[in-house]
C-alpha cells in the first residue's frame, strides 16, 4: 500500500473519488483495520505520508498496524527517471540522502524498506540499464540493513511486450545475476533482505499464454539457478496479473519443498475488488474489507500450496496490465 500520491490518485479516480489526503487516510484506514487481517498478512509496505498519518479517529496508523500484528515498513525510492545513453530505459533515483531518511523511518516506527527498479523487455534491456538497476538496489540493502532496515530487493522486469516465457526467464537470469553479483560486492548480508521479483510469464501482449504450472516451472528453475538458500523469503510482485491468477501461480510454486518462503508481497492483486467494492462509500467499507480479507486468506493458502479457485467471483478474474506502469 505504498502508491506514491499520484498512483493513488489514478485508484482514487477509477472509482470517482478525488485525490485528497483525506480520501487516502480513508481508504488506507479501511486496508488496515479490517478485522483480522494479521493472520494472512506480515508486514504493510508504506508511503512517507501514511507512516506518519493517523486515521480519522487520531489513532497513529502504524500502531494500528502493530497491534494487528503486522509489522510496518516503507518505500524509500526516489522513483524512476530516463537513463541517459540506454535505449529509452529508466533507472531508479533516490541513494541521495537515503541514510538519513532511513533512521527517520526507524524512529517512526517502520522496520523494513522497499526500492522498485524495472527493467524493459521490449527496449533491449540494455547491459547499462541492467548495471544500473542491479547497482542501485545492491547500494540500497546495502544502506538499509546499516539503518537498521531489513531491505526488500525488487528487481522488476515489466510484463510489457510481446516476448515468450523463454525470453522472461533469459532476462531474468541476467537482471538476478547482477543484483546478488553487486550485492555481495556491498557487503548486504543475505540472510537479511527479501527478494521481490517478478514471475516468470510471457509478456502481457504475447498470444501464448502460460498455465500456473509452466510459470511455476520457469520461476522455480530460475530461483534455484540463481538466489542462495541464505535468503529466508522470495516475495513475489503481482506486476498486473490479476487476482486469481497471481494467487493460483503462487500455489503452483508452493507444492512441493523450497530452500526459501515463497509467497506474495500484492498490492493490486489484493485490492482491486476491494477498491471497487468501496466505491468511497461509508456504508461499503465492511463489505470492501471482507473482499480484501477473501483475497488475503486465498494468498495466504497459496503460499502453503493450499488454495484452490472454487467460488472465485469472475471479476477476480479481470487483468490489471497498464502499459508504462509507474509507482
Amino acid at each position: 500500500m505504498d502508491e506514491s500520491n499520484a498512483t493513488c490518485g489514478k485508484r482514487l479516480a477509477s472509482i470517482g473519488l478525488e485525490n485528497t489526503e483525506a480520501n487516502r487516510q480513508a481508504y488506507r484506514t479501511l486496508l488496515i483495520s479490517a478485522p483480522g487481517l494479521g493472520q494472512y498478512i506480515s508486514g504493510a509496505i508504506l508511503f512517507e505520508e501514511t507512516l506518519y498519518q493517523s486515521t480519522v479517529d487520531g489513532k497513529k496508523i502504524v500502531d494500528i498496524l502493530v497491534e494487528q500484528g503486522i509489522v510496518p515498513g516503507i518505500k524509500v525510492d526516489k522513483g524512476l527517471v530516463p537513463l541517459a545513453g540506454s535505449n529509452d530505459e529508466s533507472w531508479c533515483q533516490g541513494l541521495d540522502g537515503l541514510a538519513s531518511r532511513e533512521a527517520a523511518y526507524y524512529e517512526a516506527g517502520a522496520r523494513f524498506a522497499k526500492w522498485r527498479t524495472v527493467v524493459s523487455i521490449p527496449n533491449g534491456p540494455s547491459a547499462l540499464a541492467v548495471k544500473e538497476a542491479a547497482w542501485g538496489l545492491a547500494r540500497y540493502a546495502a544502506i538499509s540493513q546499516e539503518n537498521g532496515l531489513v531491505p526488500i530487493v525488487e528487481p522488476e522486469i515489466l510484463l510489457d511486450g510481446e516476448h515468450g516465457i523463454e525470453r522472461t526467464f533469459e532476462v531474468a537470469q541476467k537482471v538476478w545475476a547482477e543484483t546478488f553479483y553487486y550485492m555481495a560486492e556491498n557487503n548486504v548480508m543475505f540472510e537479511g533482505i527479501l527478494l521481490k521479483p517478478s514471475m516468470v510469464t510471457p509478456g502481457a501482449e504475447c498470444e501464448d499464454r502460460a498455465t500456473p504450472e509452466q510459470v511455476a516451472d520457469y520461476t522455480l528453475k530460475l530461483l534455484h539457478r540463481r538466489i542462495p538458500p541464505a535468503v529466508p523469503g522470495i516475495m513475489f510482485l503481482s506486476g498486473g496479473q490479476s487476482e486469481v491468477e497471481a494467487t493460483q501461480n503462487l500455489n503452483a510454486m508452493n507444492q512441493g519443498p523450497n530452500p526459501w518462503h515463497v509467497s506474495f508481497s500484492y498490492a493490486r492483486a489484493l485490492q482491486n475488488t476491494c477498491l471497487k467494492t468501496w466505491a468511497g462509500r461509508p456504508e461499503n467499507v465492511k463489505a470492501a474489507q471482507d473482499a480484501l480479507l477473501l483475497r488475503a486468506k486465498a494468498n495466504s493458502l497459496a503460499q502453503l500450496g493450499k488454495y484452490t479457485s472454487d467460488g472465485e467471483a469472475a471479476e477476480a478474474s479481470e487483468g490489471m496490465f497498464v502499459k508504462n506502469y509507474v509507482y
